[in-house]
């Protein structure tokens, strides 16, 4: 019985259309198209930390034009909460979001125009040191997994456009 439904199982997903999104690893065509994609300068230090990373998963390659900008425009806010009887915060919630357009370059056409963000939870200590320490650590954390949502997102579109060729 377990064997009949093993082979039907097997057979079935023999049928499926799922490819691995990096297929052909740093020679393959999404990783190809990655290469090809410049970041636009973002203002402030979150800025500075969403675009390094960025530019740390794109793996922009030497001596190509790029093909492709990706512009983004990012909100950054640390909401306090938790409010003790003496009216001081017991946690904060720091949150970014970023509003990212890749752009062909050759002719200033938007082709994805979507957003991405993340938020962390801080504990406020008495260390005034400690809270803006764990503010900064927060931002680098969600600098980072914003990064990674934005490349994701463009190697599906690199991946879709591959496949539509």
């Amino acid at each position: 019985m377990w064997g009949f439904a093993l082979i039907l199982s097997a057979l079935a997903l023999s049928g499926c259309t799922l490819r691995p999104l990096y297929a052909g690893g740093g020679q393959g065509a999404v990783a190809q198209t990655l290469g090809t994609v410049t970041v636009a300068p973002i203002a402030g230090r979150a800025g500075w930390l969403v675009r390094t990373a960025l530019e740390d998963r794109l793996g922009q390659r030497e001596g190509e034009s790029p093909r492709y900008r990706l512009e983004i425009e990012l909100d950054d806010d640390i909401t306090g909460f938790g409010i003790r009887r003496d009216s001081s915060v017991t946690r904060e919630r720091r949150t970014l979001r970023a509003r990212y357009r890749l752009v062909d370059a050759a002719v200033g056409t938007v082709l994805l125009d979507a957003t991405a963000g993340s938020d962390a939870g801080i504990d406020v200590v008495g260390s005034e040191y400690a809270t803006v320490a764990a503010e900064q650590t927060a931002l680098e954390r969600l600098a980072k997994e914003v990064a990674d949502q934005i490349v994701s997102r463009v190697a599906v579109y690199a991946a879709r456009s591959e496949a539509a060729r």
